[in-house]
């Protein structure tokens, strides 16, 4: 699967056995092995080992990814020259607010670097670390953005709009894939859709979680839709080229070209 079709991407603490064999009965997208915030600093370097485990064991056949921790900690330089021997697909970055920093990670771990953007100067610096060196997409840390931001936790995505959608202006203007931040609330299936909802509005490829049963629900909602999928088929075998009509409506290039992506998603997510 490419990144920017992932629907579901789930992180997990790499130091949880039960939670990473669990993982490979979901149906998410992509497993993203935490060694930051999940794990406690003592237990950094089990969890490493456990990360290189499980990556050579494999996810069957899910995306699979590292979450490493900032630089000026004593397990970042380890953690990278770790990773550059397995076969993980990419290494996550937090706090990155300059292109350096990507390509610094990507300079020795060897691998595509998924850039978290969670300050004030991370989202105005977001056009630059998008299209540098190494970075393969962004992921939207918004509890860290709230807390920069000072945004209060009780209050609504209001006011993180201008923000989700900057981060989505600079991934689509370097053309690489991006991602919504996390849903806290575990209990409200209906939250969860809403702003599953809210993030496919704006733009994101996909959403991050933090539970298993938040899966479902993502891929629901950046799924594509299957009467939509049926109507693309349609605009695509019966284009010809150029400004035509189609079952009422004026279509044209860029149209096919759309319609061609929304098959290509579906066909990656056996739809």
């Amino acid at each position: 699967m490419q990144l920017r079709h992932a629907r579901s991407l789930l992180f997990l603490p790499a130091s949880n056995p039960r939670a990473v064999a669990k993982a490979r009965t979901l149906a998410c997208d992509m497993v993203i092995l935490d060694l930051e915030d999940a794990v406690p600093d003592a237990d950094k370097a089990a969890a490493l080992d456990a990360a290189v485990e499980a990556v050579g064991e494999g996810f069957g056949g899910r995306l699979m990814a590292v979450r490493i921790n900032v630089e000026g900690m004593p397990s970042h330089g380890p953690e990278m020259v770790a990773l550059k021997r397995t076969a993980v697909d990419y290494v996550v970055l937090p706090k990155v607010e300059n292109a350096k920093q990507v390509k610094d990670v990507y300079s020795v771990a060897q691998k595509p670097v998924i850039a978290m953007i969670e300050s004030a100067k991370g989202v105005l610096a977001a056009p630059g670390i998008a299209a540098g060196e190494g970075c393969a997409a962004l992921f939207v840390g918004t509890n860290d953005l709230r807390k920069d931001l000072a945004i209060p936790p009780s209050a609504g995505r209001a006011g993180l709009a201008h923000v989700l959608q900057g981060v989505v202006l600079a991934a689509r203007a370097a053309g690489i894939a991006v991602f919504d931040g996390v849903f806290n609330r575990l209990d409200d299936e209906a939250g969860l859709e809403a702003e599953c909802a809210e993030g496919h509005g704006f733009g994101f490829d996909g959403k991050t979680l933090i539970h298993p049963g938040q899966v479902p629900v993502a891929n629901q909602a950046f799924g594509p839709d299957a009467q939509a999928v049926a109507d693309a088929r349609r605009l695509i075998e019966a284009a010809t080229g150029g400004a035509e009509r189609f079952e009422g409506r004026m279509i044209e290039a860029m149209h096919v070209e759309e319609a061609r992506a929304l098959v290509a998603r579906a066909e990656a997510v056996g739809q």
